[in-house]
Order: C-alpha cells, then sequence, then structure tokens
C-alpha cells in the first residue's frame, strides 16, 4: 500500500533503488536535485505495486508535476539495474 501522508522522499546512491510509493489522484509534484549522474524512472502501479509502468526518465535535476484520474493508483521514482554512476539523487513526490 502506498504512503497516505502525501509526501514520499528519498535519497538515491546506487543502482536497483527505488522509493516508497505515493497513492495519488489529482495533481502531484516531483523534483529531483543533487549531485549525480544516473537515470531515474518516475513509475506508477495499477495493481498496488505489483506491476510498475515507466512514465518518465529523467538524467537531470529537475522539478516537474503530473496528474492522475484514477483513484488508488501508486507512483514511485528510482533507479533501475545498470542506471547508476556516480552521486546521490535526492528525490521528492507529494501530492
Amino acid at each position: 500500500m502506498g504512503s497516505t501522508l502525501g509526501l514520499v522522499t528519498k535519497s538515491i546512491a546506487a543502482e536497483n533503488t527505488f522509493s516508497g510509493s505515493l497513492e495519488t489522484k489529482g495533481k502531484f509534484n516531483f523534483s529531483l536535485s543533487g549531485t549525480w549522474a544516473a537515470t531515474v524512472f518516475l513509475q506508477r502501479s495499477f495493481d498496488q505495486g505489483t506491476t510498475w509502468l515507466d512514465i518518465k526518465s529523467y538524467t537531470a535535476n529537475t522539478e516537474d508535476s503530473g496528474e492522475e484520474c484514477e483513484m488508488g493508483v501508486l507512483y514511485r521514482f528510482g533507479v533501475k539495474t545498470g542506471g547508476y554512476t556516480s552521486g546521490t539523487v535526492v528525490g521528492r513526490l507529494s501530492r
């Protein structure tokens, strides 16, 4: 089950590392900061986290936003195996 607090943060400094999940409906914000070299994926799940689908990938600090129309959809972010080079990605996902 996803966070009901409306905020997920994670510092990532290794491959195959993901944030906790955030259940959201409506608008949400996504932020990446730090000094890092990696590919970070924003993902969502329609089946309570069993299957994760890539929405976007990022290779630099960013401020982004989105909107989810369905109830019960989970979001998370992270670096897949083979996608990390160096540094620490500081991520924040909030609704």
